[in-house]
């Protein structure tokens, strides 16, 4: 017979241990998930030209790409307690040479990177729940010695999978991926490449108004027989001079439309026909082939030595290098700029103008060796132009992006051209467009002598204006009336 006077035991103190149990239990699957998926759980996986090892770890949603040495790329683009981790080790220098040299699999690479990392983290997702099942299982068989006890931690983490996937599916922000955020070197991305949709914005309006840009090159065509001829009596030879092409579509077709429109002798280029003279960036360098006349180019200081191979390569070209050719009659001399901006180590952008002048006092000891001076020479950077002055007539030079006329003090023209590409597609990202520039030079077949020049200017961004404008050289003696260009000597600067 029972007491009457025992206490009844209270329910809420059974609760309470059930409650303990399973709080236990979930700590022991979950922790042992977590110390199985933190010690294997990652995977390698090339994605594009890129080896890249991806990883989950417990850090409240989002992805990271990490790009040793120069930082870390995040994205918020959902929410949950795991991180997607993306370190891109090492360029596969195989892939890359198959990339680079197939324009189909360069035209596809965003389309091949996307799909190798979706194939990469769907096999990240199933690896993680593997080893975060096992090492739940595991680690409950271990620390209770029960036999259902690596079910139930299984049963557990099932749950707590599958929940962190519904929310991580329920937070899908696609959108973000248009602004992460950057840590390291990384951090200036943003000025140096604009914002993301911006770019993409503009680089869609940029590529829909290509057409009607360079087709309004007809329209100038046919106003350039309203104005009056190049003077003189003799034969004309017309050469087309083109400079910082900096790799945009669109200066290479309205190159080729004066070209043909124009019927010019040939093509001088001053430089910077790439941004960063990569070989990616050489494969639209073979139009320069299918111009139909002789093209003669001096690398700039945005072009690697493989650039100027590649234009060498072409059956028209001719690249100086403290060298001379001979177009229409007339001789050509140049030489490159003597720096590689890309290329850091060197120290030639630390080393001010001195390395511009003594370049083109080597093309100056070059001249000289020659019976008569050329009638053209071509540099990069203006600042090579000034040891020249009074030993040859005319100089043309590039790199500024600002079309500029002026005379040295000894009476040597220097023609400065803007920028034949609108400075490349990092013209997008200024407020206003630059223009694209090429001037038609007219010279005295016999003589060499600058008779006239046509200034070409098309509107960049969104813009559809051609203008034209014949200009007239003045008299040896005399200076242009347009501003002058800082170049200075050792050290001084031309007149205007």
């Amino acid at each position: 017979m029972s007491d009457p006077t025992a206490p009844t035991p209270s329910p809420w103190a059974g609760r309470a241990r059930v409650a303990g149990r399973w709080t236990l239990r979930v700590a022991i699957a979950l922790t042992g998930a977590m110390i199985a998926v933190a010690l294997f759980g990652r995977i390698s996986a090339p994605i594009g030209p890129f080896d890249a090892t991806l990883a989950f770890r417990p850090a409240g949603g989002g992805a990271t790409v990490a790009v040793p040495p120069l930082g870390s790329i995040a994205v918020e683009v959902y929410d949950g307690p795991l991180r997607l981790d993306v370190a891109l080790q090492r360029v596969d220098q195989e892939r890359a040479q198959r990339l680079a040299s197939d324009p189909v699999r360069l035209a596809g690479v965003v389309d091949q990177v996307t799909d190798d990392l979706r194939s990469a983290v769907v096999r990240l997702v199933w690896t993680t729940a593997g080893l975060a099942l096992a090492g739940a299982a595991l680690t409950s068989f271990a620390l209770t010695r029960r036999r259902k006890e690596p079910l139930i931690a299984a049963g557990i983490t099932t749950v707590v999978l599958l929940g962190t996937g519904g929310l991580g599916a329920a937070t899908w922000r696609p959108e973000a991926i248009s602004q992460p955020s950057y840590t390291g070197l990384l951090v200036n991305a943003t000025s140096v490449i604009g914002d993301a949709a911006d770019i993409a914005a503009r680089f869609d309006a940029y590529r829909a108004s290509l057409e009607d840009i360079v087709g309004n090159v007809g329209t100038l065509y046919s106003a350039v027989s309203a104005l009056p001829a190049p003077s003189g009596d003799g034969e004309t030879v017309a050469l087309l001079h083109v400079s910082d092409l900096h790799l945009n579509p669109a200066g290479f077709d309205l190159v080729s439309q004066v070209v043909d429109q124009f019927g010019v002798d040939g093509v001088l280029d001053t430089g910077d026909i790439t941004d960063w003279g990569s070989e990616p960036e050489n494969r639209l360098i073979t139009s320069v082939g299918t111009l139909g006349v002789p093209y003669v180019y001096i690398r700039g200081n945005h072009d690697s030595a493989t650039t100027a191979a590649l234009v060498a390569a072409q059956p028209n070209a001719v690249v100086l290098d403290r060298s001379s050719t001979t177009v229409a009659g007339l001789v050509i001399a140049g030489i490159p700029d003597p720096r590689f901006t890309p290329d850091k180590s060197t120290g030639d952008d630390d080393a001010g103008d001195e390395v511009l002048y003594e370049s083109g006092e080597e093309l100056l000891d070059y001249v000289e060796t020659l019976p008569e001076p050329p009638a053209i020479t071509m540099v990069h950077d203006p600042k090579q132009g000034r040891p020249l002055d009074g030993d040859v007539p005319l100089v043309l030079a590039g790199h500024t992006h600002d079309r500029k006329v002026a005379s040295f003090d000894e009476g040597t023209l220097l023609m400065v051209e803007g920028s034949t590409g609108g400075a490349g597609l990092r013209g997008l990202q200024g407020e206003f467009p630059e223009p694209l520039t090429c001037t038609v030079l007219y010279l005295d077949a016999e003589t060499g002598r600058l008779q006239a020049y046509d200034e070409i200017t098309l509107g960049g961004l969104g813009e559809t204006e051609v203008t034209i404008q014949r200009r007239f050289p003045p008299p040896p003696e005399e200076n242009p009336d347009e501003a002058s260009v800082d170049v200075p000597a050792a050290p001084a600067s031309p007149s205007d």
